[in-house]
């Protein structure tokens, strides 16, 4: 299976150069904010945590997609043409969705090594929270980086166990793969600030507690000076790639992100259906 690049103007829907999207940032706090995942201790709020919504100018990088860089702008493009048919099929995506992940990261990235070590699939149904155990996952709806300073070696140590340490003496990145399924992503599309312009001081560390691990992400508090990017009308043949850790402070370290309502979707659009695979490049 090969990986395509093309030109990313090539059959898409002519879109205008910005949209104004309303996205939700997180507000600073005295107290750490946390979600669990899955049901709360007894007496203990399921989340804690402000967020405010701000409407933001996102871009339209069709015209420098094949430019995006995952060490400047902490994303990237490509085309992508999948051997699996249903991704919904678990046993397809383990068998064939993730060693042709493993085999595209290392192609874009020059990475010596990937594992692909997560997948989470998501369709939007209207009304539905997300995390519950009657529907699938919902679009993201706040800005968020699924690592933190801290919590990207973390979870190295966790999935690759005895071999983490001499693997951390070298750079390692996580980097999410994320694509459309079935149709394009017109709706509920990501938006992806770009890392040169998020502020350090603005990720908020942010605890997301499940049954039997502790992990931590990043919220983003707004800053007028960030710059946020999206490719509308993502085709089921296109990925992108976002940057949520790298050990190497060189480069493009974090890729806040998050869906959002495009005003510009056309109303009877199909309900957005994605899949992200999640994946640790190592580099000699």
């Amino acid at each position: 299976m090969a990986t395509e690049f093309r030109d990313p103007e090539a059959s898409i829907v002519n879109r205008s150069e910005t949209v104004r999207g309303n996205l939700q940032f997180i507000l600073r706090s005295h107290e750490k904010p946390y979600t669990y995942v899955g049901e709360p201790p007894d007496g203990v709020a399921r989340t804690r945590g402000e967020y405010q919504s701000y409407e933001v100018q996102v871009q339209n990088a069709r015209s420098i997609a094949d430019r995006l860089s995952l060490d400047i702008e902490g994303v990237a493009w490509a085309r992508h043409r999948t051997a699996v048919r249903d991704f919904w099929d678990e046993a397809q995506t383990l068998a064939l969705g993730h060693p042709e992940t493993a085999q595209l990261v290392k192609d874009i990235t020059g990475a010596s090594r990937v594992v692909v070590f997560d997948h989470t699939l998501r369709r939007r149904e209207e009304g539905t929270a997300d995390r519950t155990s009657y529907a699938p996952r919902q679009p993201a709806q706040r800005v968020h980086v699924d690592q933190t300073v801290s919590s990207g070696p973390k979870r190295v140590r966790e999935i690759m166990g005895e071999q983490a340490e001499d693997l951390l003496q070298r750079r390692a990145a996580i980097i999410n793969v994320w694509r459309p399924i079935a149709h394009p992503a017109r709706d509920w599309p990501l938006a992806i600030g770009d890392a040169r312009t998020i502020d350090p001081g603005d990720l908020i560390a942010s605890d997301l507690i499940f049954a039997g691990r502790t992990g931590e992400t990043y919220g983003l508090v707004f800053n007028p000076a960030q710059r946020w990017l999206y490719l509308p009308d993502l085709q089921p043949d296109e990925v992108m790639l976002i940057k949520c850790w790298d050990s190497d402070v060189s480069v493009a370290r974090f890729a806040p992100h998050t869906g959002f309502a495009d005003p510009t979707t056309p109303a009877g659009t199909p309900p957005r259906q994605s899949i992200e695979f999640r994946t640790i490049a190592f580099f000699d």
